[in-house]
């Protein structure tokens, strides 16, 4: 089995009220990545994922092109180490 990886995304651009975290989480679940997504008060959305690095290389590329209305201005990306602490993948409020 692949080693595990944890990245945390923020992702810039029209991404809130446009169903970005609904997306994220199908996207997420259909690919067995644990961890979770929230909007954040400057308007960004903030993503913690838990995969095997190519499952996180294809989520990125699914997080880039978004849902229908959103548009991704820019990626943060920062590789972090697996926390184990997460189970499924949730939004968070």
């Amino acid at each position: 089995m692949p080693a595990m990886e944890a990245r945390q995304y923020i992702i810039q651009g029209r991404v809130q009220g446009v169903g970005f975290r609904w997306y994220v989480q199908r996207q997420a679940s259909a690919l067995k990545i644990d961890g979770w997504v929230r909007n954040r008060p400057d308007g960004s959305v903030e993503v913690w994922a838990e995969a095997p690095l190519a499952v996180l290389d294809n989520f990125q590329s699914l997080l880039q092109k978004g849902p229908p209305g959103s548009f991704v201005r820019n990626i943060e990306i920062e590789n972090l180490g697996r926390s184990g602490l997460y189970h499924g993948f949730d939004i968070k409020f």
